[in-house]
């Protein structure tokens, strides 16, 4: 979980950084992002990076802990905040902010301790960004569907691929004016004038009643010479999806629930089912996404020796990532570790297939090393 303090006194910044690291067995686990004194370098970090908790003294000159806390919320929302003081005026101010916590200086182990466990109460409440009962959700991750209020997938009747692919381009820039010679030039490119005028007014004319035959919520606008989707309370599944992932606590004994959810959230692909090649940068983008979360939870699955959730995982990413090494890297120790030396070998051989069809690679330094030596070790 990263954490920042930010306190103008050197002295209680020492003491917050030293109980932080001394504390045992509260809460979870504490990853420290930056202590500052001043705290414009504190919102600096919370715009570059997602932090999950902030110690913040009240008392600064400037930009004080109140201040600092609501321009901090607005940019990351999810921020849980403890605010830290020499005196008690300001704890119904503090917790109007909805503060996690309120601690009186000097701040005692125990005192912290109490604090880091109401963190993993409120941190075991939560639940990922689409759990919501009674909510609609546009879907594109694997294919364009949605989920109707009991949460069972929904297809739509397309008449056309074309009708298909252009509501799903609209989705793609939802909330956004998408001008008629995009539209025209992505799916009539070879039509002369009249016909694309008319192919476009159809299409548009069948999404609107695919729309009123389901009950949307959705509107299709024309405006400014162009077409603009807005959702209205739906939710869309890759915008919720990718916020529980942001929003999410480092992985630990108390969190790995909300991680395995989170994992399994991610049905595939972005429109992966549809072969969209306009939709291939927002795939590849949130395929990173998915590997960067996955790449945490499975670091936390082998710290733990848990490899019989590892494995499955690693494979996993071989499959979504061919040719990300640490994929097969990751296997490898493993399976040496258990002492599985015919799945050592066909792991490295898979990986410098994979790299040398493709890409015309061999497998990094790394890797091959840890090979070399470990061939020469049994």
């Amino acid at each position: 979980m990263k954490t920042i303090i930010v306190d103008d006194e050197p002295l209680a910044l020492r003491r917050m950084e030293k109980l932080l690291r001394e504390r045992e067995g509260d809460g979870p686990a504490i990853e420290l992002a930056g202590s500052f004194q001043d705290p414009r370098m504190a919102l600096e970090l919370a715009r570059r990076e997602t932090l999950h908790l902030a110690f913040l003294d009240i008392e600064m000159p400037e930009i004080g802990g109140m201040e600092l806390a609501e321009r901090m919320l607005q940019i990351q929302p999810h921020l849980h905040i403890v605010f830290v003081t020499a005196f008690n005026e300001y704890a119904v101010e503090a917790f109007e902010l909805n503060a996690l916590d309120y601690l009186l200086k000097p701040v005692s182990a125990n005192r912290l301790g109490k604090t880091m466990q109401r963190l993993g109460k409120r941190i075991g409440n939560e639940k990922p960004a689409d759990s919501d009962q009674g909510e609609l959700m546009l879907c594109c991750l694997s294919s364009l569907h949605y989920a109707d209020k009991n949460r069972e997938p929904q297809s739509f009747q397309w008449r056309t691929s074309r009708a298909q692919e252009l509501f799903a381009f609209l989705i793609h820039h939802c909330g956004q004016t998408v001008r008629k010679e995009s539209i025209v030039e992505l799916l009539w490119p070879s039509y002369d004038a009249e016909k694309t005028s008319a192919h476009l007014h159809t299409t548009i004319y069948q999404i609107r009643q695919v729309i009123k035959q389901k009950e949307l919520p959705i509107i299709l606008k024309y405006m400014d010479e162009g077409y603009r989707l807005e959702i209205g309370e739906m939710k869309l599944d890759t915008e919720e999806w990718e916020k529980g992932v942001r929003q999410a606590p480092s992985p630990a004994p108390e969190t790995i629930e909300l991680h395995r959810s989170l994992l399994e959230l991610y049905k595939g692909d972005y429109l992966a089912e549809h072969n969209y090649i306009w939709a291939e940068g927002e795939q590849e983008r949130l395929r990173i996404v998915w590997l960067n979360h996955a790449k945490q939870v499975v670091d936390y699955y082998v710290a733990a020796k848990q490899y019989a959730d590892a494995v499955p995982l690693y494979i996993t990413i071989q499959e979504k990532c061919p040719y990300f090494e640490e994929g097969y890297f990751g296997l490898m120790k493993i399976y040496a570790e258990l002492g599985n030396y015919r799945d050592v070998m066909r792991q490295y051989l898979q990986l410098c297939a994979n790299l040398k069809e493709e890409l015309g690679i061999e497998p990094g330094k790394e890797v091959t090393d840890w090979y070399e030596q470990w061939k020469k070790s049994i």
